[in-house]
């Protein structure tokens, strides 16, 4: 049995428990204090420069020197020399088959040297790019944004006559016929293959670019276009200049 509790126990014993006090806040670092990175975001802007440096070297064709590619950037020069620096050591590895080098003065990208007579005869086997003039490249992108269209709507459009353009971009297996308009003359459709959906990397047509986009596309996707030539008449407008707007069938 227990004891009776006395005045004082049972006054205690009504009283609430005292509230749990609230935790110490984190402490914050220096730099966390002075609105400075912190060593894992510096780590990882550091990496990002690395990766977009890298890119930058990759797509040009001359050498760029470290100067160049600061002031393009807009960051100090002593950074982008020692990314520059990281990644030419990164390249030197036996385990990598192309390397980035100083190259007159700047750094350029390209396949070592011990590599160059393999590279060369795997090349060979290589279906060669395919060169397009400036007028077979607007006249696809008419046939692409306006398929299916006939010769006389894409001479209507572009302003010029296009049969020897027709005939060149079937040839190249980048369009087809697709029977012919229900109107006077019944004047032949044309429309792009899936050779087309490959040359620009396209899934289906609903992922065709803006009309800006797929010039700049053209001309990456089709090695040797010339896209400063002033818009003078193809030779395959020139040859087909007499002939009708639209090529006999086939």
């Amino acid at each position: 049995m227990s004891e009776p509790q006395t005045p004082q126990q049972a006054e205690l014993a009504l009283e609430p428990e005292a509230a749990a006090e609230p935790a110490a806040p984190a402490e914050l670092t220096a730099d966390e204090l002075l609105g400075r990175p912190t060593e894992a975001a510096a780590r990882t802007a550091r990496a990002e420069l690395k990766a977009l440096i890298e890119a930058i070297v990759y797509v040009t064709n001359e050498p760029l020197t470290a100067r160049q590619i600061a002031g393009g950037l807009n960051r100090p020069l002593e950074e982008v020399q020692s990314v520059l620096d990281e990644l030419v050591a990164d390249y030197s590895s036996p385990a990598r088959g192309i390397w980035i080098r100083q190259v007159a003065e700047g750094y350029k990208m390209g396949t070592k040297p011990e590599h160059h007579e393999a590279v060369r005869a795997f090349a060979k086997t290589l279906k060669p790019p395919l060169k397009l003039s400036m007028a077979a490249l607007e006249t696809l992108a008419v046939i692409a944004y306006k398929q299916p269209i006939t010769a006389p709507e894409i001479m209507a459009i572009r302003g010029v006559q296009g049969a020897g353009v027709l005939k060149t971009l079937l040839e190249h297996k980048l369009i087809t016929t697709a029977g012919r308009k229900n109107v006077v003359g019944r004047p032949i459709l044309y429309k792009t293959t899936k050779e087309f959906l490959i040359q620009f990397g396209l899934k289906d047509l609903s992922e065709l670019p803006s009309l800006k986009e797929f010039e700049e596309l053209a001309r990456l996707a089709f090695a040797g276009a010339d896209s400063s030539a002033p818009s003078s008449p193809s030779p395959e407008e020139v040859a087909a200049g007499d002939e009708a707007a639209e090529p006999p069938s086939t």
